[in-house]
């Protein structure tokens, strides 16, 4: 499998940049919970849920072009990050649901946040 080109990330850069988007927006919302002393509603769960709609496409996408001779410059960092970033917002999800306090905020605000850098990680390693 050859290495893509600079120029061939644009699967990366506009999934990736939405996703940043959504996660930015999603951190904004429940830091503005966290401020106002209130817990996690379920709206905020469906952007959660919106986000992993992304990072799935994003899988689709990795794994046709690595089928067809297009590859990151390393697969198993690029896969991991994939994987990693899929799981992290469903446990904060749950960990959210099960905490009925401002800290439900919280996590979900440090899931995104951790999603977000992930996403940037993914475009560095696609790019690469």
């Amino acid at each position: 499998m050859g290495r893509s080109p600079v120029g061939s990330a644009s699967w990366s850069s506009p999934s990736s940049s939405l996703a940043v988007a959504l996660c930015a927006a999603l951190t904004g919302w429940a830091g503005w919970f966290v401020a106002r002393d209130r817990a996690v509603i379920l709206k905020q769960l469906w952007g959660g849920a919106v986000i992993e709609g992304v990072i799935v496409v994003q899988m689709i996408v990795a794994g046709v072009l690595a089928a067809t001779g297009s590859t990151a410059s390393d697969p198993v960092k690029l896969w991991g990050y994939l994987i990693t970033a899929l799981f992290i917002l469903p446990v904060a999800a749950v960990w959210a649901f099960a905490e009925r306090t401002r800290w439900s905020s919280v996590v979900l605000a440090v899931a995104a946040i951790t999603v977000a850098f992930l996403e940037w990680r993914l475009w560095q390693i696609w790019t690469a």
